[in-house]
């Protein structure tokens, strides 16, 4: 009798912690009751509205993107229009429009952005749907709707609370809950802006859907840390910087809704990889402001305000120092010319997240040479954080298999003289591809990506052997790195035409730069093709060439082998319909070939001039 009791009461205080668990454990557990509770609440709100009474450079950001408001409230309404499969650009502008005129009335009280913003998220909500069947659509549009219904709360009649939160039920969330594949446990920038859009949603309607506001949030918390495998482990995204901007702004509107309405990011900034990313992007932004675009990026000097999140988070100013520098000329231009800023649709978090951030920016004390490993190694030489005619040499390894990867292992770019010698031409237009009714992803071997010129191994800063394409599920590692020196292991790219293919960089005190490749194994008469893509002026004379641009002079000089002279080859796409033409652009080149050995070294000196020609 005595052990029944005792078995009793065993059972009994395992229910009762298993029933307190449970009710412990409840996602929502925390949730602010009051709106405005995503990224920002009303303490933050009252501090935003006193910061533009004073004078100051944060009021000038603040009346910046007031002003850009203003330019929205003339503009037609938001229409239902797809290009190709994709909705995603009017959701975009649903993002920018929103954002800035809620923004913007809940900094001045001026109604007419309170009715701007409202007749756009109403708008949103007629579409008949936000098309699911490309979902970043859907993401983009709900994160839209959600924070204008989040920041507007207060202000919106309860019928047009309803409408919205209808809208966000049933366009965004519950559309996410019937997707079983795909997305939801992909390794890149979907899984991030989904899910990052629908716990927007779902935290802004949770007190009055909480059921389903908890099977989306419980299914984020599980598969979000997926989407945020591929910074481990140095922080450098595999879909290049222009990606890095896209999946990483969504990944911290997630954080900081999830820390402002529930109090906890559910320990996803510590996900390897993640924090450092910053310090990685701006190891891998050049003198010249641009970026080493690999991946499907673009050759643009970029304005990242979710920098400004992570120089914050992380009490590190100096992440921003040179884009607190185009910052400063962007609204300097805005001020003078009455354009719009240029900070994307994203612009208004920059006034949250620049908030308690010095006055004066100092420069990085970053390392001047650096690498990283991860799906596309990188690895970055530079002479200088402060000089703006600094050499910066970046380079990577990787495979064309990644995630918006390119055939470009063993590419690179080069700044110096404050000039973009080596260039890479960046991605096209992905609808101009697809309405051609080419399959844009279709990264097989013989798939229609790899016809597609600025994204095959023809038009990249490397090596082509045979005139044949890359093998795409080769990886190329970053096997040595020095303070001058780096070895980029090339073998699996070029497997079956070589036994070994060995790229290295190396950098001298004078700014020169020498890139060696050791070729061995291969066929005899082999053809080898060394190239490096240019937006300046050449001139070749046998073993040497000459650059220019803006004055100044980049000179070239081919060590080995002995009697290899340098070409000038087009940039220029095969004439297809498809593939869209690279204007002033020129590809210096050397032509080889294996001799009977079958082992061959190609090695290349670019070294800037200390004189300019005047021009």
């Amino acid at each position: 009798m005595r052990l029944i009791v005792v078995l009793l009461i065993c059972w009994l205080t395992v229910g009762s912690v298993w029933t307190t668990n449970a009710q412990t454990s409840d996602i929502l557990t925390g949730l602010r009751s009051e709106h405005p509770r995503l990224i920002i609440t009303t303490d933050g709100w009252n501090d935003l509205r006193a910061r533009l009474a004073k004078e100051s450079n944060q009021k000038t950001v603040l009346t910046s993107i007031i002003k850009d408001a203003r330019k929205v409230l003339t503009t037609p309404p938001l229409v239902y229009k797809k290009e190709g499969k994709r909705l995603l650009a009017v959701s975009r502008e649903a993002v920018r429009r929103i954002i800035l005129c809620a923004f913007s009335y809940r900094v001045t009280g001026d109604k007419v952005f309170l009715e701007r913003a409202q007749k756009d998220m109403l708008t949103a909500a007629a579409f008949g749907d936000w098309n699911p069947s490309h979902f970043l659509d859907v993401g983009e549009m709900t994160a839209a709707v959600a924070l204008g219904y989040d920041w507007l709360f207060d202000a919106l009649a309860a019928d047009t609370r309803a409408t919205l939160r209808q809208a966000i039920l049933e366009k965004g969330i519950k559309p996410g809950l019937a997707v079983k594949k795909g997305w939801p446990t992909t390794e890149n920038n979907w899984n991030q802006v989904c899910y990052g859009g629908l716990s927007l949603g779902a935290l802004a309607i949770a007190d009055e859907s909480p059921e389903v506001a908890r099977q989306i949030l419980t299914l984020a918390q599980k598969n979000n840390p997926i989407g945020l495998k591929p910074y481990a482990p140095s922080g450098i995204y595999p879909e290049g910087p222009g990606y890095w901007n896209y999946g990483t702004s969504y990944q911290v509107l997630l954080i900081s809704a999830l820390q402002t309405a529930l109090g906890t990011d559910w320990n996803l900034s510590a996900a390897p990889g993640f924090l450092t990313s910053a310090e990685a992007l701006v190891e891998q932004i050049g003198p010249t402001g641009r970026p080493f675009n690999f991946s499907d990026c673009g050759d643009s000097v970029p304005f990242e305000p979710t920098l400004f999140w992570f120089a914050q988070k992380l009490k590190q100013p100096s992440l921003i120092y040179f884009q607190n520098q185009l910052l400063q000329q962007n609204l300097a231009t805005s001020q003078k010319e009455g354009k719009e800023s240029k900070g994307g649709r994203l612009l208004p978090f920059l006034a949250i997240w620049i908030n308690n951030l010095p006055k004066n920016i100092t420069p990085p004390t970053l390392p001047l040479a650096w690498h990283g490993d991860g799906p596309n190694p990188v690895g970055v030489f530079r002479s200088s954080w402060t000089d703006s005619n600094a050499l910066f040499v970046a380079f990577k390894g990787g495979s064309g298999s990644v995630s918006h990867g390119h055939m470009d292992a063993g590419s690179f770019v080069l700044d110096a003289g404050g000039v973009r010698w080596a260039s890479d031409l960046g991605a096209q237009n992905y609808y101009s591809v697809e309405s051609k009714g080419w399959a844009l992803f279709d990264k097989k071997q013989d798939g229609d990506r790899w016809n597609v010129y600025r994204l095959n191994n023809f038009s990249h800063n490397t090596l082509t052997l045979g005139g044949k394409l890359h093998n795409v599920a080769g990886d190329a590692r970053i096997t040595e790195f020095t303070d001058k020196s780096a070895t980029v292991n090339l073998s699996q790219v070029f497997a079956g035409q070589a036994s070994s293919v060995i790229r290295r960089f190396r950098v001298d005190d004078n700014r020169t730069t020498v890139i060696r490749d050791d070729i061995t194994g291969a066929k005899p008469g082999l053809s080898v093709r060394w190239q490096m893509l240019t937006h300046t002026k050449i001139s070749v004379d046998k073993n040497q060439a000459t650059l220019q641009q803006d004055g100044k002079i980049l000179s070239a000089k081919i060590l080995s082998p002995a009697g290899a002279k340098f070409e000038i080859a087009s940039a220029q796409p095969p004439q297809d319909g498809v593939n869209q033409p690279n204007p002033n652009t020129h590809i210096l080149v050397v032509n080889t070939a294996a001799p009977a050995s079958g082992d061959l070294t190609v090695e290349i000196q670019l070294q800037p001039q200390a004189t300019t020609t005047g021009q």
